[in-house]
């Protein structure tokens, strides 16, 4: 049995990112980066570009800590009108330098259509946030755009809608797509989100994109941050969306649940084992997968 013939066809319809006997994964290169590979790819850095020096001294040390992709946003949607919007293109210019000083890559949020080529010019990993996740004119716009996509599962999206936002971008011509599992909405309270990790296994054997983890927003609390990134680890994920500030407790954006420059560089260091008892997603057999009945 294929990986895509489970499920009674569910994800084999979306078939540009379905795994098939011919395609079973998707390695995306940027620059000397490679993401989908067998290795692990660590994107942190604060939530949101507050100031040229706060975001150079992040990139500066989450460099030396051993991430490979800087993260900030430079446009940010917000549930209030009232929170910090984003710096836009100045913030995009501030991302850029600190490419220039560090080697990292970029990824940053784009929000609208209209804004696509703007953050393209300065980035090199296009974010869709969870809530632009079903913006199918910002989806289309990015296939493209000529850079690859991290598109964020929604906080209230099946995985069947997370696959079919990926093929709505790839039909539109972009294949390099990253899937994101950061957290649903559901009843528990304890959490900011409830971080599917479920997701992943299924995600990793019914298609060929690679799949990361974001464990701040899929908690919102610190101190679960590296526990669940030790598990996003384990359990196969490609790689992490980690948020980092100088002093969290004074971001503008995610103060709870941002880490310190100590504390993801002790995440780092504790990664490494976790790492390597990630499975061979090829190896395993689909009906395992299978959603049962309740009992």
């Amino acid at each position: 049995m294929t990986a895509n013939s489970q499920w009674n066809g569910q994800f084999s319809r979306f078939n540009l990112v379905a795994k098939t006997a011919d395609c079973c994964r998707t390695i995306i290169r940027i620059r000397d980066l490679v993401i989908g590979a067998d290795n692990f790819v660590v994107m942190a850095g604060p939530c949101a570009v507050e100031t040229e020096h706060q975001l150079l001294q992040t990139a500066e040390a989450v460099a030396a800590a051993g991430a490979q992709v800087l993260r900030g946003g430079a446009y940010k949607p917000r549930s209030s009108p009232y929170s910090f919007q984003g710096l836009g293109v100045e913030g995009l210019k501030i991302l850029s330098k600190a490419r220039e000083e560090t080697g990292l890559a970029i990824i940053t949020e784009v929000m609208g259509e209209e804004d696509v080529d703007v953050v393209a010019e300065y980035t090199d990993i296009m974010q869709v946030g969870t809530r632009s996740m079903e913006n199918y004119a910002l989806l289309e716009a990015l296939g493209g755009c000529g850079r690859p996509v991290l598109l964020k599962r929604g906080m209230t999206a099946r995985l069947e809608e997370l696959l079919q936002s990926a093929q709505v971008i790839a039909e539109a011509g972009n294949l390099e797509i990253i899937l994101c599992e950061r957290g649903i909405r559901t009843f528990e309270t304890a959490t900011r989100n409830t971080l599917d990790l479920a997701a992943v296994p299924v995600l990793k054997t019914v298609s060929h994109l690679p799949v990361i983890v974001d464990p701040s927003h899929g908690t919102g609390v610190r101190a679960l941050v590296p526990i669940m990134a030790r598990a996003a680890a384990v359990i196969g994920s490609d790689g992490l969306l980690i948020e980092v500030h100088p002093t969290p407790e004074k971001a503008w954006s995610d103060a709870a649940q941002t880490l310190s420059f100590e504390d993801f560089d002790e995440m780092m260091r504790d990664l490494r084992r976790y790492v390597s008892m990630a499975p061979a997603f090829e190896a395993i057999e689909p009906q395992l997968l299978i959603a049962g009945g309740a009992n």
